[in-house]
């Protein structure tokens, strides 16, 4: 029988080793070509940020959809994977992103799970083993208007042991 494990991929643990989970992401080629910043907040949220560059614009002078979908990705994923453990498996499974309004200048997305859905997902998954989750996020300028939208369905499931 196949033993699914999920372990982080050893040029992400060399990137936050030597440079903590924000500068880790700063590292990253598409992060950093897009200009993309990570803070994490506390353990349950995130936020991402990018200023409108040339290498992160459109044929129109925009910002290119590509890198606003990338500011958005990992987010969820990297949360639960976080807050879960090592006895619990998160996989991106789908995605959809709609595009609101054109952004300029600086966008940012917020990304939380609170700590009673953690806990609530372990009571869950200790029942049913395996689920999907959808989670949604908003980018928005500076202004707080909404230029785009992601949703993002995950797969979670805890590992047999």
């Amino acid at each position: 029988m196949l033993k699914l494990k999920q372990d982080v991929f050893p040029r992400w643990q060399q990137l936050s080793d030597q440079f903590g989970t924000e500068g880790a992401f700063e590292h990253f080629g598409p992060y950093a070509g897009a200009n993309i910043k990570v803070r994490s907040i506390d353990p349950y949220t995130v936020e991402s940020s990018m200023q409108l560059i040339e290498t992160n614009t459109n044929y129109v002078g925009t910002h290119f959809g590509g890198s606003l979908y990338s500011m958005c990705d990992p987010f969820f994923m990297f949360l639960l994977m976080r807050n879960l453990g090592k006895n619990y498996i998160v996989w991106d499974k789908a995605a959809s992103i709609d595009f609101i309004k054109p952004g300029t200048g600086l966008v940012s997305a917020r990304f939380h799970i609170p700590p009673e859905e953690i806990e609530n997902l372990k009571l869950e998954l200790a029942r049913t083993r395996k689920l999907e989750k959808v989670y949604e996020c908003s980018v928005k300028d500076e202004q707080g208007d909404i230029i785009a939208r992601m949703d993002k369905t995950l797969y979670i499931r805890k590992m047999r042991t």
